[in-house]
């Protein structure tokens, strides 16, 4: 069972609020200087919407810390506002400063220089003369600047989470059965369905998948985020995801229960069966560090479906000498292991091979921008070198979905909700 230590807490909470108040100050300077020719009524609008949003965020966040616990305050309406007004006021308010802030270091850097000189040539150094005002035209780009998040982050709450992309993805193996060769597989991951709202949207979601007709359908983790009684509702939505050869799934760091406070580890335990009676129902085949034989045409390939393991704190559950008992080490290789640091730390070099692994976990922290084949950016790539997309090394392919729910931050911002479609060819 987990404790939250109230004073660690209280440090933390306390450095985060000083940190933001100092950024609303800095950035009400700069955005007054925007706007210093406006006319005074214009000024003072625009000054009084910024601290009634400052203070509403602020009262927002002690309303979320005196009223929820740890473990239900992620699936309240008040958290995901919080959440939502975070990234919609503070990404821009981030960017807002870092743009201003390059042009004080400048100012700062020419006062230094400047008084330097002055006191060299024994000259009377005065303020005025060291350090020139900011100019209003880097004020008003950084406001520009930091408008397109500001924008960004409405729409990715009100219709980008709900944005499902498919994305398609071929991969050609020299050992792949020739019975294989067309074989179509969609991955769906992260579901997370303790976030969702808006249930016609999320089945319009899952037909989606289930319409792209693959031969088989994976869910690589993640159902829940802290209890599976937020399934509750979800059965005959997700009963939906369907595929000819079967629906198999694994869990992820979420699905056991470990971020939530028990009574007990049999309470625990019990959390962590309904969820997997929840798999059952919806006709979901769920693998625990084990695997079998997918047949076609009569030739087999092995899919193997791993528990969670995940670097650093992340649960590891997972056991891949036990999943792969049984196996040939000479037979083709489908694994589903929810953290892609595992493919990272123990498939990519690992003696024997597995050709395809599938993951997610990572959401492409649901915030970023993608230019196909150009550029792909997130924030989570300063953690995670695998984030999202297809990667390989060795003859071994990784494949880390985006995920198709969120959580924490309700909405999505150029990290689209994924639906992914892999196509095995031989080579």
């Amino acid at each position: 069972m987990h404790h939250i230590n109230m004073s660690s807490l209280v440090i933390n909470l306390s450095i985060l609020l000083v940190v933001l108040i100092l950024i609303d100050f800095y950035v009400h300077k700069g955005l007054m200087t925007a706007f210093a020719r406006a006319s005074k009524p214009v000024r003072r609008l625009i000054s009084t919407l910024f601290w009634i949003a400052a203070v509403g965020f602020f009262s927002l966040l002690v309303y979320n810390i005196c009223v929820f616990s740890a473990s239900t305050m992620t699936t309240s309406r008040p958290f995901k506002l919080l959440m939502a007004s975070f990234v919609i006021l503070y990404v821009p308010k981030v960017l807002f400063s870092l743009f201003l802030l390059v042009e004080d270091v400048i100012r700062l850097l020419r006062a230094i220089g400047l008084g330097t000189k002055k006191l060299v040539n024994k000259e009377p150094v005065k303020a005025s003369e060291l350090f020139q005002s900011r100019r209003r035209f880097i004020s008003q780009s950084a406001t520009i600047l930091a408008g397109l998040p500001f924008i960004g982050g409405i729409y990715g709450v009100m219709k980008g989470k709900y944005n499902f992309r498919i994305h398609k993805a071929e991969i050609a193996y020299k050992d792949l059965p020739k019975e294989f060769d067309g074989f179509t597989i969609t991955q769906v991951s992260d579901i997370h369905c303790g976030s969702f709202g808006d249930m016609e949207e999320v089945l319009r979601g899952v037909r989606l998948a289930t319409a792209q007709n693959s031969d088989i359908m994976f869910f690589t983790g993640d159902m829940v985020n802290f209890r599976s009684d937020e399934t509750d509702r979800w059965t005959n939505v997700f009963k939906e995801l369907k595929a000819p050869m079967g629906v198999y799934s694994i869990l992820g760091n979420h699905d056991y229960g470990d971020y939530a406070q028990w009574n007990s580890e049999q309470e625990k335990k019990a959390n962590l069966d309904k969820l997997c009676d929840f798999h059952k129902q919806m006709g979901f085949k769920l693998m625990r560090n084990e695997n079998l034989k997918l047949e076609r045409n009569g030739k087999t390939i092995d899919l193997l479906g791993m528990e969670n393991w995940g670097r650093g704190g992340f649960s590891k559950y997972g056991d891949i000498a036990k999943t792969m008992v049984g196996t040939s080490p000479d037979s083709f290789k489908i694994l589903m292991s929810h953290d892609p640091t595992f493919w990272e730390d123990n498939v990519m070099n690992m003696g024997q091979t597995i050709h395809l692994t599938l993951s997610g976990h990572t959401h492409g922290m649901q915030y970023g921008f993608e230019i196909p084949g150009f550029i792909k950016f997130s924030p989570v790539q300063f953690r995670y070198k695998r984030w999202a997309g297809l990667y390989a090394e060795n003859g071994r392919y990784l494949y880390v979905n985006r995920g198709f729910g969120y959580i924490g931050f309700p909405g999505r911002v150029g990290i689209w909700p994924e639906i992914t479609v892999i196509t095995l060819k031989c080579a």
